[in-house]
């Protein structure tokens, strides 16, 4: 069974940056209190004519450039997100569309909160092995899938409540992955139904977030550590042998208690929430193109990525950066 390769990313943050003084002017906070508490100091919301579909589409062309694709040779397109623009058209059909996608390829949205991107990689995964026996009929002996995930949160929060407005950003991150026989790639996904975090469907009029912080916060430090463990297990790799593990961006103090809990390297874990908050299904692909565009990603290192979000979900995996990755990176680097 065919694994994947990272080939390459993009990114996309709304234009309006807006910082823990700013909530202070309106609410009972501060930037030490919000910091202190989650590692933000601001986040980026959608200006008007931006959306989470707007968002997708600049990640996606970002990827698709760098990875040196033509939109033809993607082979299927999968949008991880909750706050698409429409329940339909997905994210992912109007990328189709507006990213000339082949019309013989699936492309849909899942919904899986900020596990979202992880159980999108898997989805492709899926259907690139599905297809493999075609491609080789037709010639073609590469699997290409661009996975996206995209937010525009911003127009689910309610701004008067100190407990989620002050967490939450818009952005989308992008990902070309390549299928590649006998590669390094393992992955686990799970969920436990709960309403600790909820966001009402279409047709309820005020569609705001509602979160119970503390109960999610339980969650996360048990999730965070229990799926790193599984995947190293699946691998038969120890953290040693990990170059990065790129967790799902919510709270710094998560991400520290992950890295106690596995008596880790905490310059392994990257972060990034400082200044993107929690932008959900896209924090792991933002924050892997964030790497990319320092040059800490390079060819044939390994990479673990771990998530967890509403539903409640969670999700990982463990996989490699392409050998042509470095085509990209240095060339960001050197802008």
């Amino acid at each position: 069974m065919n694994g994947l390769t990272l080939l390459a990313t993009g990114s996309a943050a709304g234009s309006r940056v807006v910082t823990n003084d700013d909530f202070a002017k309106t609410l009972d906070t501060s930037d030490e209190w919000i910091y202190s508490r989650t590692g933000i100091h601001e986040r980026h919301f959608c200006k008007e004519g931006e959306s989470c579909v707007s968002l997708a589409r600049e990640a996606a062309k970002k990827a698709l450039l760098r990875a040196k694709i033509a939109p033809e040779d993607i082979d299927c397109c999968i949008a991880a997100t909750v706050s698409g623009d429409a329940t339909s058209p997905g994210v992912a059909c109007s990328l189709q569309k507006d990213l000339g996608l082949r019309e013989d390829i699936p492309v849909l949205d899942v919904n899986a909160a900020c596990s979202g991107f992880l159980y999108g990689m898997e989805v492709a995964r899926g259907f690139l092995e599905s297809g493999k026996q075609r491609r080789t009929l037709s010639g073609k002996t590469d699997g290409y899938a661009l996975v996206i995930g995209c937010e525009q949160l911003s127009r689910l929060l309610d701004l008067k409540d100190r407990a989620t407005c002050v967490l939450f950003g818009d952005g989308a991150g992008a990902a070309v992955f390549k299928s590649k026989e006998n590669a390094r790639y393992a992955s686990l996904l799970g969920a436990r139904g709960g309403e600790e975090i909820v966001v009402p469907g279409p047709g309820d009029g005020e569609r705001k977030i509602m979160m119970d912080g503390k109960a999610v916060f339980r969650f996360a430090v048990e999730a965070l550590p229990k799926t790193l463990k599984a995947l190293l297990a699946q691998s038969g790799l120890t953290l040693d042998e990990v170059d990065w593990v790129v967790c799902h961006q919510a709270n710094s103090r998560i991400i520290d208690h992950c890295v106690r809990s596995m008596k880790a390297d905490p310059s392994k874990f990257y972060k990034n929430m400082d200044h993107f908050g929690n932008t959900s299904a896209a924090s792991i692909p933002m924050a892997l193109d964030e790497m990319a565009g320092k040059g800490l990603l390079k060819a044939g290192q390994t990479i673990l990525l771990d998530g967890f979000g509403a539903g409640l979900t969670w999700g990982g995996a463990l996989l490699q950066t392409d050998a042509q990755m470095n085509r990209f990176c240095l060339s960001e680097v050197s802008k």
